[in-house]
């Protein structure tokens, strides 16, 4: 009766798989942002051992620069959200020209 989920069970082809990359291949170093981050750290005595695990965020070659990841996020549906903009304006313009609106100029107009 009811509630029959199909664990494990993708048919619907949404199923995309995740891989968790390895830790090794990352190192402070490629992070000049990071290294920036250690190095004043260091200069007050301290050390953050999992500074390491931040790295993948800012792999250039996978995710490109944060300027990049900005435009990207900034532009995203700037393509859709234009498209819906000329057709809102279309539409419009094609109901004013089968339905023209009325001039009020004139009508009613005595008090002022």
């Amino acid at each position: 009766m009811g509630g029959d989920h199909a664990h494990g069970h993708h048919d619907h082809g949404h199923h995309h798989e995740f891989k968790i990359p390895d830790w090794r291949k990352y190192k402070v170093e490629d992070a000049p942002e990071l290294v920036t981050v250690r190095n004043m750290l260091a200069q007050k005595g301290l050390k953050d051992p999992w500074l390491r695990n931040e790295v993948w965020r800012f792999d250039r070659k996978e995710f490109g620069t944060i300027k990049q990841r900005w435009m990207l996020t900034g532009f995203r549906g700037f393509k859709w959200g234009f498209a819906a903009f000329l057709a809102t304006i279309t539409i419009e313009k094609g109901l004013e020209l089968i339905n023209p609106p009325k001039d009020h100029h004139g009508h009613g107009s005595s008090h002022h």
